[in-house]
């Protein structure tokens, strides 16, 4: 059994280091877009907590969602964001799994690639969205007569840049339309919808996003606005931003992806050369060198060739014969 545990600890680490050479060899050519994308996270952040800054609270909106699902109550929030959680975890494991399994179907430096590029896009249009109107927050903590609803101007601007984390983020309030939470949701399920293997996955993830946004709604954390909303664009992004950039390689046709360096260019002609004579040296041996068409074409000829051979002989025997009967 320890022989066995180590022989497959063993390959698993092979499969690693290999995958991980490969990884960095992509991410020194893409670094710059990937530090873009991560930079912009923080960006995002900063805008949300700026947005804090300006935020008034006031009664609550008339909301359908709110009519229709029941609150759930202040201490029921979790809910929603234990949903979020297992999306959010489940995705990242899911896009380093070619660093363990054998089978790969993408790059895990490109598909991060493609997720940055749709949550920027998002996030962008969020920014502007929710700074063009502040609505008065629905959450418990943005309501009147919380102390944490409204922020007493920066003494520094030091004290902008922190955003206060992780307690910024998670008391932030004014950064309504539309729902973080439902643009970092949506990327992942798409993602996972298009590039997963796992048909039973793709509907449970769905569902799962489904069920984020009732709870979200049911929580009080966002208007229904803001969920809709988020559903028809983060979708439309996607959508759009997919279809500008180059597709990926599909690493189940054993294609590599990275370009070969002239040692191994060389290496890879001398292996093709090798392949050719031994085919070539195989034909030889089971004769059947050449080109079909012209053994085909022999073949025809040899026949014709017979056929005048027994032609040419069938007619001097006739002529024997009768020359003996005269």
């Amino acid at each position: 059994m320890t022989i066995y545990i180590a022989r497959e600890a063993s390959k698993v680490w092979r499969k690693v280091t290999t995958e991980t050479m490969v990884e960095l060899a992509l991410l020194r050519d893409k670094w710059g877009l990937l530090l873009a994308g991560v930079v912009f996270q923080y960006v995002h952040g900063l805008a949300a907590r700026g947005v804090h800054y300006l935020h008034r609270p006031g009664p609550l909106l008339q909301d359908l969602g709110f009519m229709a699902l029941p609150e759930l109550g202040q201490d029921k929030g979790y809910l929603s964001e234990s949903i979020f959680s297992s999306i959010f975890i489940s995705f990242v494991l899911w896009t380093f799994h070619p660093f363990i399994y054998h089978s790969k179907r993408f790059y895990t430096v490109l598909i991060w690639r493609r997720v940055l590029a749709f949550l920027v896009a998002s996030q962008v249009l969020r920014i502007i969205t929710f700074y063009s109107t502040q609505l008065p927050g629905p959450n418990y903590h943005c309501r009147e007569g919380s102390k944490l609803a409204t922020l007493p101007p920066p003494n520094n601007v030091f004290e902008v840049l922190l955003i206060n984390f992780p307690r910024g983020i998670l008391f932030g309030c004014g950064d309504l339309i539309f729902s973080s939470h439902m643009i970092f949701t949506l990327v992942f399920v798409r993602t996972y919808h298009k590039y997963g293997s796992k048909r039973f996955i793709k509907l449970l993830a769905w569902f799962m996003a489904i069920i984020q946004s009732l709870l979200i709604i049911a929580s009080r954390k966002h208007y229904s606005v803001d969920v809709v909303v988020a559903w028809y664009t983060v979708n439309l992004v996607v959508f759009f931003v997919d279809s500008k950039l180059a597709e990926m390689p599909d690493r189940t046709n054993g294609v590599p992806l990275l370009p070969l360096s002239t040692r191994e260019k060389d290496g890879r002609l001398k292996e093709e050369k090798d392949s050719r004579l031994k085919e070539e040296f195989h034909k030889l041996l089971n004769g059947n060198h050449g080109d079909p068409t012209d053994r085909r074409q022999r073949a025809q000829m040899n026949g014709r060739h017979d056929e005048d051979i027994n032609h040419t002989h069938s007619t001097l025997s006739d002529a024997a014969a009768n020359g003996g009967g005269t």
